[in-house]
């Protein structure tokens, strides 16, 4: 894996400065306007309402199965969150209604989310935190922006297999098939193999595969299998997930196939549309029991005993009429796990963060949101995919 930081870092034209951006944003908020974007064809919705996700039968058997040092090396790079939504993965439930719906408002410039009064995107610092992955410091950047040489996805499972036939059953064309790797996983645990170290790595990949970076069913591309496996390398992979999310949110906006951490989606919706964390609450929420919050809540300072603000809100017109009313009030603009958190500023001016995955380029700047965090004034960063369309706009919440 080739790591370059200074390769890309002169081909996106820096901000033009905040009146500009007021100068746009009119424009900016006009989903219907942008070619072949979903915000008016009703029709198309991603999934069924309320459809429990595809199920992987074989995951729970397999890590059920691992090793405790195995394990070890998983929590020790950074995937103990990332465990336990696997380990939970059949017993959750998507609300694809409120999914498409959000979707729906979806700008694809500036990877961010449209609402009637204000603008919100999900933070990198968030997701760190939601999925518990390694954070990102500054002063690192030279080891969390990288390019990815051609891939040769045999010579990165080859740690876990050289037989030519497991290697044959485990790829084909551009994607690496998890069923396989599973069930090597399966027969080295069965007889008692202390390839402890290769088994962590297997399992990382069908984890992360199912959680962080699912695009099709029991599948991951070369590029994302590249990614997981510089996990046990001590890489911070936090940006590399937002940026397939942004690319998977993009590509459903303009009628395309979604793709991408909807587990993440999820939380970050319920932190800041759904749910409210109310402390005196005696009854469980019934509505977040299958939510992705009910196994992760606890690191973000909520619980099952909170209250849903979204209760009443059932099916895909319902969450249409409910997002695109959505204000500021409703919206919690401080989530309680943010609190005393820092949002970092641009490296130099008009650039802050360039993500790569999967061919998609997405440059990270901010400078056009703000948001309280805590006590104290934060930039909340925007993203815009690269390379940019002729006329990026960009605007002020």
């Amino acid at each position: 894996m080739k790591r370059n930081y200074s390769a890309f870092a002169e081909d996106i034209p820096a901000y033009s400065g905040p009146k500009a951006a007021r100068e746009t944003y009119a424009d900016l908020k006009q989903l219907s306007a942008i070619l072949g974007h979903i915000y008016t064809r009703s029709e198309l919705q991603i999934l069924p309402d309320q459809r429990r996700v595809s199920k992987m039968p074989w995951l729970v058997p397999m890590l059920e199965l691992l090793p405790p040092t195995s394990i070890g090396h998983l929590k020790e790079w950074g995937l103990s969150t990332v465990l336990v939504l696997a380990k939970n993965f059949n017993k959750l439930v998507h609300v694809w209604g409120s999914v498409t719906a959000m979707v729906e408002l979806w700008h694809p410039q500036t990877n961010s989310f449209i609402f009637p009064e204000f603008e919100a995107t999900i933070l990198l610092e968030e997701l760190e935190i939601m999925l518990g992955l390694p954070r990102y410091q500054r002063g690192e950047e030279l080891a969390i922006s990288y390019t990815v040489d051609q891939i040769n996805s045999w010579s990165i499972l080859a740690y876990i297999t050289t037989k030519k036939n497991d290697l044959y059953s485990m790829t084909r064309g551009m994607h690496v098939h998890l069923l396989p790797i599973a069930q090597w996983i399966i027969s080295q645990c069965k007889r008692k193999t202390t390839n402890y170290t290769a088994i962590a790595k297997a399992a990382a990949i069908c984890i992360c595969g199912v959680i962080l970076f699912p695009e099709a069913d029991g599948a991951i591309s070369f590029g994302n299998l590249s990614i997981i496996d510089s996990i046990s390398e001590g890489m911070k992979i936090g940006q590399a997930v937002l940026g397939f999310l942004y690319v998977g949110l993009t590509s459903a906006a303009l009628g395309g196939p979604f793709y991408g951490s909807v587990v993440a989606l999820e939380v970050w919706m319920g932190m800041h549309v759904q749910f409210r964390a109310v402390e005196d609450l005696t009854m469980e929420c019934k509505t977040m029991l299958n939510h992705p919050l009910t196994y992760v809540g606890g690191r973000l300072h909520m619980s099952p005993r909170a209250w849903c603000k979204t209760a009443q809100v059932k099916g895909i017109q319902a969450w249409r009429q409910y997002l695109r009313s959505l204000t500021v009030a409703d919206f919690d603009m401080r989530p309680r796990f943010m609190h005393g958190r820092t949002i970092h500023l641009p490296q130099r001016t008009g650039l802050a963060l360039r993500l790569l995955g999967n061919g998609a380029l997405v440059s990270y700047n901010s400078d056009c949101c703000h948001l309280q965090c805590g006590a104290a004034r934060t930039v909340v960063p925007l993203l815009s995919h690269f390379p940019p369309i002729q006329e990026r706009k960009r605007g002020d919440a």
